[in-house]
């Protein structure tokens, strides 16, 4: 199906954001403390080149206690994390096709379950525009990527290495299949690939149809805003998460703010919340690199501070349950209510506690409500920008692990562990 075009999708979500609402001035953000972390990740050529950004959980079928964290890395490949954030593997990126080409980049992971009777992580491979795919067993991961998959948006090398490539990924399953939704960097493409099994095990994957979110925005006072950008760069999408029981996809575009469509990407994407800086003109810097704004307008939203990033899902019963965003730029996670119209509950930071430092600008997390380990009454994972103690100037990343008992608590939320089963 061709993708609606951007003036359409531009003048809906005008008259969808009409109704957005804040909380009132002054709302407090609620500080929980982590429970564990793992270690530290150095993007520099002595850690690797690993620069952490998205988590994902795999569910062991019958001890919780061995279920793992699966964080990309970027350059530095995929990690497995055990619940106590200690490394249990590591698997690198595929190397440059050649010596002038871009060598392989994780940037999202998403896990899915019983594909032809395996579990599987599904990689986003920034760097060589495809996806990676491992089966999950024992905590363990295997490549199982069929050796001929294709570029999910490009046709050439050149064009892949002009790195308008796969970025942000959620996987979703229903009664037609598996299959992963993949937006591109430097574009608001969304892409729905569908995985295809592969004789010998493997697992291969055909995109399916493609939609494009608006790059420009129509204000309430009738002028036009396009987020101020490096030259030729559009708005992109990177944090996303599929509703499995509703069928509905969540995408965060950084600067714009969170979207909700249907999974097949065949609806109307809606706007629920704008970052606050949405309207606000700026005007691009090439000195500096940077973009200097204007005066702000006062069309932004209230809780997400640009960039929108990763989006994950606490389910309960009966359709009810949680979406949480990151908001990158002021280090916390904001919490809309799964049903309705995405209502607004609260705030929270993953702040200092016991010797584990806090979640800064994080770009991935996940969430489950099921009981994984010592975490009774679930778990959220967020990946930390700014990981501390510093060494020197190396950039240092990590991922904190946080009981969703304790986030709950803090915001009078809901802890439902037999409301939903990741597995079912």
């Amino acid at each position: 199906m061709r993708a609606l075009p951007r003036l359409v999708l531009a003048v809906m979500m005008a008259s969808a954001i009409g109704g957005l609402s804040g909380p009132a001035s002054g709302s407090s953000v609620a500080s929980v403390g982590p429970e564990a972390e793992t270690p530290s990740l150095f993007d520099d050529d002595a850690g690797g080149n690993a620069n952490g950004d998205d988590p994902a959980v795999w569910v062991h079928p019958s001890d919780s206690r061995r279920s793992v964290v699966i964080a990309t890395a970027k350059q530095g490949g995929l990690y497995v994390y055990d619940l106590d954030g200690r490394q249990v593997q590591h698997l690198a990126a595929p190397a440059a096709p050649g010596p002038d080409d871009e060598p392989g980049r994780f940037n999202n992971v998403d896990v899915t379950y019983g594909f032809g009777g395996r579990d599987l992580a599904i990689v986003s491979d920034r760097g060589r525009d495809t996806l990676r795919v491992y089966a999950v067993s024992g905590g363990r991961l295997t490549d199982v990527t069929d050796p001929a998959a294709p570029f999910v948006f490009n046709t050439t090398q050149e064009q892949v290495d002009d790195a308008e490539t796969a970025y942000g990924l959620a996987a979703w399953k229903d009664a037609t299949g598996t299959y992963a939704l993949v937006s591109r960097r430097h574009r608001t493409s969304v892409a729905l690939v569908r995985l295809l099994a592969r004789p010998g095990g493997t697992i291969g994957y055909q995109r399916v149809r493609t939609l494009d979110l608006p790059a420009s925005f129509t204000l309430p006072d009738g002028t036009s805003w396009t987020p101020c950008l490096e030259p030729g760069e559009q708005p992109q999408v990177e944090g996303m998460v599929v509703d499995q029981d509703k069928d509905v996809l969540y995408a965060a575009q950084e600067d714009v703010g969170i979207w909700r469509v249907r999974a097949d990407l065949t609806g109307t994407p809606v706007l629920i919340d704008r970052v606050r800086e949405y309207g606000v003109p700026g005007s691009y810097d090439p000195a500096t690199d940077e973009c200097t704004p204007g005066a702000d307008p006062g069309y932004g939203g209230r809780h997400l501070a640009a960039d929108a990033e990763g989006l994950t899902l606490y389910y309960r019963e009966d359709g009810k349950g949680y979406l949480l965003a990151s908001s990158q730029g002021d280090s916390t996670f904001a919490v809309y209510r799964r049903e309705g119209s995405n209502a607004h509950l609260g705030q929270f930071r993953v702040g200092e506690d016991d010797g584990i430092d806090g979640v800064e600008h994080s770009d991935g997390s996940t969430v489950l409500n099921v009981p994984l380990g010592d975490f009774d009454e679930g778990l959220f994972v967020a990946h930390d920008g700014a990981n501390a103690p510093a060494d020197g100037d190396r950039e240092n990343t990590n991922f904190k692990l946080t009981g969703w008992g304790d986030i709950a608590g803090e915001l009078d939320l809901d802890v439902d562990t037999d409301g939903w089963d990741p597995r079912g």
